[in-house]
């Protein structure tokens, strides 16, 4: 019975089961670097990675994304009605604040004006002071370059109410309705001087125009037809000198210290003071 085990362990190491390789455990060899893998055909030689699949290819970058998706209908600007159209009132303002003006400087409670010193006529109605630049209002100012005609003569009408003007102003101060402080712009305002208008001083006597308008249109009516001033005839200046003659000399006072010598004042020679 023994030797029929012993032959049947001997033909049984290796089996055929199909076409599948069985490695008995008898040829295993401890000493080996490898061990053969089931399943692999007698006689081949494979790594021992040939069973690790391949990593699959990475895939490809979705292209970059510039602009999104828009509604058509949406984005689009609506359709113009195919009729006329019609003009409509404007919408009331939703806050008075939208129609309020600049703030206007605060005045002193005590104003009157303000006095400009030593003001310069720059023309017959325009007036520099204190920094300041003011146009006399309720009258159009006579630019210095302006010439009149009368009777067919030109004259400089402007030069002539400038000097007028600055006769009439003398240095004297001007109070004028302007703000405390000046600034660089013209201000139109009406001025004075004591209590003598200079708007209405310069249309009586034809040295400026009224505008058309203002307080002075009468006035400026009557030196027109008075052809006063800048309306008038150009000034005779023939009999005017260019050079005014010398002063005559002051009489002598009787008992005076001072006796004339060849057309000089000189010391008179004094008496002896009685004893």
């Amino acid at each position: 019975m023994v030797p029929v085990m012993a032959a049947l362990v001997v033909a049984g190491g290796r089996t055929l089961k199909g076409s599948q390789v069985t490695v008995a455990v008898d040829q295993i060899d401890p000493g080996a670097d490898t061990i053969p893998q089931a399943g692999a055909e007698a006689g081949s030689e494979e790594p021992a990675t040939s069973a690790i699949p391949a990593p699959a290819a990475a895939p490809p970058p979705k292209p970059a994304v510039h602009s999104r998706a828009i509604d058509p209908d949406v984005v689009a600007p609506p359709e113009l009605p195919t009729g006329e159209l019609e003009r409509v009132e404007p919408r009331e303002p939703l806050s008075k604040l939208a129609l309020a003006m600049p703030p206007k400087p605060k005045m002193p409670d005590d104003w009157n004006g303000t006095k400009l010193f030593q003001p310069v006529a720059t023309a017959a109605g325009l007036i520099e002071a204190k920094g300041y630049s003011v146009a006399i209002s309720g009258i159009d100012a006579v630019p210095q370059d302006e010439s009149c005609t009368t009777d067919g003569k030109s004259w400089p009408c402007g030069i002539r109410a400038r000097t007028a003007f600055r006769a009439f102003l003398r240095g004297r101060a001007v109070v004028c309705t302007v703000p405390p402080e000046g600034g660089r712009d013209r201000i139109a305002a009406q001025c004075r001087i004591g209590k003598q208008d200079v708007g209405q001083w310069l249309v009586d006597n034809g040295w400026a125009r009224a505008a058309k308008g203002g307080p002075y249109v009468e006035a400026g009516e009557k030196a027109q037809s008075a052809k006063k001033g800048i309306f008038g005839p150009a000034p005779n200046l023939g009999g005017i000198s260019a050079v005014p003659p010398a002063p005559a000399p002051a009489p002598q006072a009787p008992g005076s210290i001072l006796e004339e010598v060849d057309g000089a004042l000189k010391p008179a020679d004094q008496p002896a003071p009685a004893e």
